[in-house]
């Protein structure tokens, strides 16, 4: 009945590859599934595998397959090293083998495929790139893996149906930041209302949960478990969950699940292969900051202070500019946790870097102008806008802040969107940059499906996205990422504050920083 099936369906023109992802994996399916993503055995003994001249013992854990030849099995270059792609069908081709060197081959078997799993030969008894390792497998590990090599092709990742395509985050709706968390699900729900009007991916329909992260990272936790294990997302889009910082890059990876959003703002830097920036991070417009003091403020010869709170982000963020500055000849530098609620105020200094909320900085600088101290102020916009024009007057043109983007990047095609966006959503323009940040996301997102085709992947949406370069979003600079690359932008624009006319001036237009710590 099942090939009756199938037949009739390719007779009417639908894919049978679509039919047959919808097949659950067998129990030996998802056993090989795990061994070929994590080096895993279903038995829960530790594998093993022999890697190069000299036959060197490591854990399969640290080498899965899917490391070379992609979640998806179509290999991608790395190192100058092309692994092959691993489709079942090409592998057991009838018309044999060949390899970029030209060296012909049988077709494999399953015979043959476990040789070279655990030998490194092919079915031609020629040896394998040394690159590849020897794994060591009990048959049943291996009939496990050659069963999931042969569904490979066809199983489609979590999410991605034939007419719908699920993505998830994690915004908090109570709590500190309920107001940040509801104004980027409101650009969500608007940018992927407007998606599905304009008839959706490649015909499908886009569906978005918002599951609420709680209070700590324990919630955080299960919330992400949620979303991953039971919701099944095929992505996340721009969360919100500052608990997770730490560890959110490294969940990803063991899913293989992609994301699409500003992490860094706050100071934590993911660098996963998996995570997509559109937005500099705080890290990067500190040192813009930096940079645009170096060369035209009299900074050089301190003292210097960067103020922090005490928060792992926030203060490695600070540990990175201090470095920066004194790499590029800043004397005198100095790095101080600090508390706005308390009176402790750090004086003397000629310039001083701040990182913290807005209130805490309006505060900091009223007790600096009581006690006739008016140093340089640097910080990122994004931090302190909201309560900026309560800081003293004294300060005019003494403060510089680092913006991702500014009003002259906006394209009339940008502005537009925006505006629809926030009058269909109801939003005004509190919280710009997380606006900016989410709307950007569902734009590279967007664009990235779009380029991975109908037969879409999370391992071809990375590698779309990898590929873009001078995106235009309509609202930022041009967006270009790479292999390496998870950051759209390195750099800020440069603005300082006329206080008393509550005006603000461009001083440097964005360019990427000039270096890095």
């Amino acid at each position: 009945m099942k090939i009756a099936l199938l037949c009739l369906l390719a007779s009417l023109g639908v894919s049978t590859s679509l039919t047959a992802s919808a097949l659950p994996l067998t129990p030996s399916e998802s056993a090989g599934k795990r061994l070929y993503r994590e080096g895993l055995s279903s038995s829960g003994e530790p594998l093993m595998a022999r890697v190069g001249a000299a036959d060197i013992l490591l854990p399969a854990s640290s080498l899965p397959c899917a490391n070379c030849h992609g979640v998806d099995g179509q290999g991608r270059a790395e190192g100058g090293v092309r692994p092959p792609d691993l489709n079942w069908s090409r592998l057991s081709s009838r018309y044999g083998q060949q390899q970029v060197n030209g060296r012909d081959y049988p077709a494999y078997t399953e015979a043959s495929l476990s040789r070279a799993v655990q030998e490194g030969r092919d079915p031609g008894n020629n040896r394998l790139d040394p690159a590849m390792p020897r794994f060591i497998l009990s048959m049943k590990d291996q009939r496990d893996l050659s069963a999931y090599l042969k569904r490979l092709g066809d199983e489609r990742d979590p999410g991605l149906q034939a007419d719908s395509l699920h993505l998830g985050t994690l915004l908090p709706g109570d709590g500190p930041l309920r107001e940040e968390g509801a104004t980027v699900a409101a650009v969500l729900k608007g940018s992927v209302a407007r998606i599905n009007q304009a008839g959706g991916i490649h015909g499908r329909t886009l569906r978005l949960t918002i599951l609420d992260p709680g209070p700590d990272r324990a919630s955080a936790e299960a919330a992400l478990d949620q979303l991953i294990e039971q919701q099944q997302v095929f992505a996340l889009i721009a969360p919100l969950v500052p608990a997770l910082d730490s560890e959110l890059a490294a969940r990803l990876e063991r899913a293989g699940v992609p994301l699409i959003g500003p992490l860094s703002l706050r100071g934590t830097a993911p660098g996963s292969r998996q995570i997509f920036e559109p937005l500099p991070g705080l890290r990067e417009q500190l040192l813009a900051l930096a940079d645009y003091a170096t060369h035209s403020l009299p900074v050089l010869d301190g003292p210097t202070l960067i103020a922090y709170p005490d928060d792992p982000g926030q203060r490695l963020a600070a540990q990175n500019l201090g470095d920066y500055l004194q790499k590029n000849a800043w004397q005198d530098v100095r790095l101080q946790p600090y508390d706005p609620t308390h009176d402790e105020l750090p004086l003397g200094a000629r310039a001083l870097f701040y990182l913290g909320d807005s209130v805490g900085f309006s505060r900091l600088a009223k007790r600096l102008q009581n006690t006739g101290h008016a140093p340089y102020l640097f910080a990122a916009s994004n931090q302190v806008a909201g309560d900026l024009l309560q800081v003293p007057s004294e300060f005019s043109r003494r403060v510089f802040l680092a913006y991702p983007f500014v009003p002259s990047d906006w394209t009339p095609a940008g502005r537009t969107a925006l505006a629809q966006l926030r009058e269909h959503q109801g939003l005004g323009g509190e919280y710009a940059v997380l606006q900016v940040g989410a709307f950007s996301s569902m734009l590279l997102f967007s664009e990235g499906m779009k380029q991975a085709g109908r037969d879409a992947s999370r391992e071809k949406l990375i590698s779309a996205l990898e590929g873009l370069h001078d995106f235009a979003t309509g609202l930022t600079p041009l967006i270009s990422f790479g292999p390496g690359r998870r950051l759209g932008l390195s750099g800020a624009h440069i603005v300082t504050v006329d206080l008393p006319d509550q005006r603000f001036y461009l001083v440097a237009p964005y360019k990427p920083i000039a270096a890095t710590p």
